[in-house]
């Protein structure tokens, strides 16, 4: 099933190149593909009359080269008037369902996240909250390097120390946790509750439950495990990076 998957996604975009049209990305069941000069005016349309191309193209091939009936059913989906397609850390190449796009949906914007951070649940609100504001900026062309440096010195200055909470589940009871002991793990065995759910951040001294109403944060670290890797996986196709822009004047100053 997989591999007849990949060989309908690639014949797909073989058939769609011939036909001018740029292939972006493939998925396990998706193509996204730039459309044409001009088609963007009638998209419902355009994205329709692709769709319904490649359904009489693989009907056809398929009796042709097989004598066997089609039943795929290929549909246009959606429009991204902006796409990203973010790179694997440390890899030069696009990651595998990772990317995000600007939606129109009833005259609205939204920008839609898929794989990220902002829809995973093991990250904090401030990881969330910036991803979704440096893509609104970066998507609408608005200032972004005075604003990432403004970001980490209010950062710094605990003015965002309700965003920095980790809740993160037990996968198992904390006795079974010997060799490798994740950061909730540590937490939880700092309180009696026994719930499922530790919500915990992280300090100089390591992970600790906010039960415990820590203190000493440690920001570096939210500076380098959260906001840092969100960064960079987009401002490097802006031939930039995280690092540059906070090693700015106006940050070594404070």
């Amino acid at each position: 099933i997989t591999s007849t998957g990949q060989w309908l996604l690639l014949g797909s975009k073989d058939y769609l190149e011939q036909k001018g049209y740029k292939v972006l990305y493939g998925d396990t069941d998706s193509l996204f593909v730039k459309i044409k000069e001009g088609e963007a005016s009638n998209l419902e349309v355009n994205g329709g009359m692709i769709a319904k191309d490649l359904n009489l193209y693989w009907k056809e091939k398929l009796r042709t080269d097989f004598n066997v009936g089609s039943y795929l059913e290929i549909e246009y989906e959606k429009f991204y008037k902006k796409f990203v397609l973010t790179q694997s850390r440390g890899s030069e190449s696009g990651a595998k369902k990772r990317y995000a796009g600007l939606l129109i949906e009833n005259g609205k914007q939204k920008i839609e996240f898929v794989g990220m951070e902002s829809v995973r649940s093991d990250w904090t609100r401030l990881a969330k909250d910036f991803q979704a504001e440096l893509y609104d900026r970066i998507f609408n062309g608005k200032e972004i390097e005075n604003w990432i440096v403004d970001l980490v010195v209010g950062l710094k200055e605990g003015k965002l120390d309700d965003k920095l909470i980790y809740r993160k589940r037990l996968r198992k009871d904390l006795d079974d946790y010997v060799k490798n002991v994740p950061p909730q793990v540590k937490a939880a065995r700092m309180l009696d509750d026994k719930s499922s759910i530790v919500k915990y951040v992280i300090t100089k001294k390591g992970p600790v439950p906010i039960g415990l109403n820590p203190t000493d944060i440690d920001y570096n670290h939210y500076i380098d495990k959260q906001l840092r890797p969100i960064a960079d996986s987009i401002l490097v196709l802006l031939g930039t990076t995280f690092g540059s822009i906070i090693d700015s004047q106006q940050l070594n100053m404070f």
